[in-house]
């Protein structure tokens, strides 16, 4: 499979959800999330592949890519965290998908954490990218070391208006550049970007990535929608289901960490796992190595 076409569409929440699905309906549900500046292809070979294996597999476009769309223009374009999460749990709500392994990376790792944290009995496992990723926004201002903040540019960029005029005029020369510096190591060609940018022509990427990256830091208040999930995770709650977390050697936003870093985080199951050779966008690197991941902690099928 070289795309994921045929595309469906589900109202759930304050969308209208456009997503790939492939294997048995009856199988056990695994949702892939994509993070920025990417889409639903992160996952073009780990989709088929966990299909092969029994799963019913959905891949959903986050809210600002591709043809997912809000049903109101009233909706704040909000790109924080407690919205992705509660985007997520409405898509398992309006595909009457009680639990399922959850499985991301970036924003939509983060979603992925968000749901396995504050509603674990709708999350068999999860996979994750880089760990605990649900932010403190409380202690956004404390700097790293200089090391680390360096990786972070663009994301003081898009605090400016300069940023986002910038990210306006030239959504696909800053994505591009965010690749290759995010994963250094990938050898993707063109086709393979513009594959995945015409995800972000989608009218409201603008607004809600600038708010994603301000709302982090405090600069920007919330969407008083998602005020409640917000204070919830300002708690940094535990994560208690079944987990497999990763990081990449070669990854260009966050360095390695050890798996004590996050241990208080995850107060379930866990392995903590570091891919040589491997930058931001990990299943579209090492498709098959995320995908047993995902396995590991897909339930038996019922025979």
């Amino acid at each position: 499979m070289t795309r994921m076409d045929a595309l469906r569409t589900i109202r759930a929440g304050v969308l209208d959800v456009s997503y790939f699905e492939a294997g048995p309906p009856d199988g056990p549900p695994v949702l892939l999330m994509h993070g920025f500046p990417y889409d639903v292809h992160s996952y073009v070979e780990v989709a088929p592949m966990l299909a092969d294996a029994g799963c019913r597999v959905i891949v959903p476009y986050l809210r600002g890519y591709g043809a997912t769309r809000f049903l109101s223009a009233a909706t704040p374009r909000s790109g924080e965290q407690a919205a992705l999460g509660a985007d997520l749990l409405a898509l398992l709500d309006a595909l009457a998908i009680p639990r399922a392994v959850l499985a991301g990376y970036d924003w939509g790792g983060r979603a992925a954490c968000v749901v396995a944290a504050l509603w674990p009995e709708r999350c068999a496992g999860l996979v994750s990218f880089n760990s605990y990723n649900i932010q403190n926004i409380a202690r956004a201002m404390e700097p790293e070391v200089a090391e680390n903040e360096h990786r972070l540019w663009y994301q003081y960029y898009f605090h400016s208006e300069r940023g986002r005029a910038g990210l306006a005029a030239d959504r696909r020369g800053i994505a591009r550049l965010l690749w290759r510096l995010w994963s250094p190591t990938w050898k993707f060609d063109d086709a393979t970007f513009e594959r995945s940018a015409a995800a972000f022509d989608h009218p409201d990427f603008v607004e809600i990535v600038i708010h994603s990256y301000r709302h982090r830091f405090g600069l920007v208040p919330g969407d008083p929608a998602y005020a409640a999930i917000e204070a919830r995770l300002a708690a940094q709650p535990s994560i208690t289901v079944p987990t497999i977390t990763f990081d990449g050697a070669d990854d260009g936003v966050r360095p390695v960490a050890d798996a004590s870093a996050h241990a208080h985080h995850f107060t379930g199951p866990r392995s903590h796992r570091v891919v040589p050779g491997v930058g931001h966008n990990m299943p579209q690197e090492v498709p098959r190595v995320f995908a047993d991941a995902v396995l590991e902690l897909v339930p038996a099928r019922k025979t």
